[in-house]
């Protein structure tokens, strides 16, 4: 048995799924005739109260795209210094779209409205015009922390008051909904634009999507073209995001009691130093002096459970649809009893 803690884009299509996939009706989506395509971005919006959504392979380029539709090459984009739009999407606002960033030291990946106020640039030719704002929710570097809605809404007004857009990167936001009890049409009333990936703990093989206005998604979908993503019979795999949307929200909750079981036991062991607080899915460990968090995972990779050392002393373990009971059992005996 192995278990694959490294990410929850690791996870396969359940039978469902692929049955799913299997009875999909396809067509050419460039054309915008592909109608399971048309269905899940339908769904897709409506979920949000937004007006149109866009389907993308991946959720770096719905990224990019939300970034090169709202900004000129010159501008300027403020985000968390840990934001995956900055640190794991490979340059890709320099390169696609010309900006540059203004990092800010949040606090678990998690900016302020009072940081964002201090960061717009002044009207002045000296400087970057400061054209948006991006948020993660769930932040990964920030071990699957959630923003306070409230906190976005004072952020939403700082850009409201100041022009300037406000995107949010939501990989995992099904993960923050379903933690904080809060509903999609509350992320829609706030943000300009909103990506959310399919290919996390949804578990879906590919895809993502952008939702915002009709006038922002057309934008957005010549981009996606100029991208190389416009895709054809890519109905079978809409598809799978179909049924994730219908089947697979609720149960993450799941993933998160697993997280807090694995994160309880940990604590206890000789070479955990401290955690980050565990809200969804994603447990980050400080390793203990002198063990080494390279140590740590190599040991843990011994015994078949592959976890990610993200720094030399913090490792990540992410729970989904893909971890049994019985894996979870397993992680915590090993983890009581691992010898390094």
């Amino acid at each position: 048995m192995i278990v694959d803690l490294r990410s929850d884009t690791v996870t396969q299509p359940t039978s469902e799924m692929l049955d799913a996939m299997l009875r999909a009706h396809a067509g050419d989506d460039v054309f915008g005739e592909d109608p399971t395509v048309n269905l899940l971005e339908a769904m897709a919006a409506e979920l949000f109260g937004m007006e149109a959504a866009l389907y993308c392979p991946t959720g770096t380029m719905s990224n990019q795209i939300a970034i090169k539709v709202h900004t000129q090459p010159g501008d300027e984009v403020i985000c968390d210094q840990s934001a995956h739009v900055y640190q794991y999407e490979g340059g890709g606002m320099a390169f696609n779209s010309g900006v540059q960033s203004r990092l800010l030291p949040g606090n678990r990946g998690r900016i302020t409205a009072e940081q964002v106020a201090a960061a717009i640039n002044p009207d002045d030719v000296h400087k970057a015009h400061t054209s948006l704002v991006c948020l993660e929710n769930t932040s990964n570097r920030g071990g699957g922390s959630c923003y306070d809605l409230q906190e976005i809404q004072h952020i939403r007004t700082v850009c409201d008051n100041n022009q300037l857009s406000l995107h949010l990167d939501g990989a995992r936001l099904f993960n923050a909904i379903v933690a904080r009890n809060e509903s999609p049409k509350q992320y829609g009333e706030l943000f300009h634009s909103i990506s959310v990936c399919l290919n996390k703990g949804l578990g879906c093989p590919i895809g993502s999507i952008l939702i915002g206005s009709q006038a922002f998604i057309k934008k957005a979908r010549r981009v996606r073209k100029v991208f190389g993503g416009g895709m054809r019979q890519a109905g079978f795999m809409a598809a799978c995001g179909v049924y994730a949307l219908k089947n697979n929200i609720i149960r993450l909750q799941q993933d998160h009691d697993n997280a807090r079981e694995i994160a309880s036991n940990l604590i206890k062991t000789t070479f955990t130093a401290g955690i980050l607080p565990v809200e969804t899915n994603i447990i980050i460990f400080e390793i203990q002096a002198p063990y080494h968090a390279v140590q740590v995972a190599a040991a843990l990779k011994e015994k078949n459970i592959l976890t990610i050392p993200i720094s030399p002393t913090h490792v990540r373990m992410v729970l989904h649809l893909d971890i049994t009971a019985n894996m979870v059992d397993y992680v915590i005996d090993t983890i009581l009893n691992l010898q390094i």
